[in-house]
């Protein structure tokens, strides 16, 4: 059997670079150990695919965000399979027919002051009756949160974790928000 873990390396990124086309892998050159070059993201997802790896750490178990800034894979639980990944977006995909967004606001509507997101995730997991690891029940609330966030809901009052280019690409690890009277 052949090795296809794609490595993906880091051209020169200019000052002025467009920060989400960096972070979603753009000013990199990808090539897969079976010797295949990849002309962009889009062709190194592909082969991934075709091959059975990760098609987002494309199977070197990790993310490489940014130069110099890289996190264990969330898709396939550092497995660099893609399988794994499969497994996760179907557990996904129930979590969002299970957890809606009326069971979040039920969950925040009696707090009266910030709230984290694993503290949100938690209660909603116990409101279900959930069991842990069975869904991805944090991933889920924090996508519910964040919408109510860009619906004018709620706003983020924690400052990020990391700043990992300047201002315009942070990290949050367990983000504290508030909801906004009205």
């Amino acid at each position: 059997m052949r090795k296809h873990t794609i490595t993906a390396f880091w051209e020169e990124i200019p000052d002025d670079a467009d920060d989400l086309v960096l972070v979603r892998g753009g000013f990199r050159v990808y090539l897969c150990l079976c010797g295949t070059q990849l002309r962009d993201r889009t062709a190194a997802e592909l082969h991934a695919a075709e091959t059975g790896q990760c098609t987002t750490c494309l199977g070197s178990t990790s993310e490489n965000i940014l130069p110099g800034y890289s996190q264990s894979c969330t898709s396939c639980a550092g497995t660099g399979r893609r399988r794994t990944q499969l497994q996760w977006q179907l557990a996904y995909a129930e979590a969002e027919v299970m957890i809606g967004v009326e069971t979040v606001k039920t969950v925040i509507d009696p707090l009266t002051g910030p709230f984290r997101l694993s503290e949100v995730a938690d209660a909603v997991r116990e409101a279900l009756d959930l069991p842990v690891g069975r869904l991805p029940v944090g991933p889920r609330v924090r996508d519910i949160l964040r919408g109510m966030e860009a619906a004018g809901e709620l706003v983020m009052v924690s400052a990020p974790d990391e700043l990992l280019r300047g201002t315009a690409v942070v990290l949050y690890r367990d983000p504290l928000w508030e909801k906004i009277p009205g």
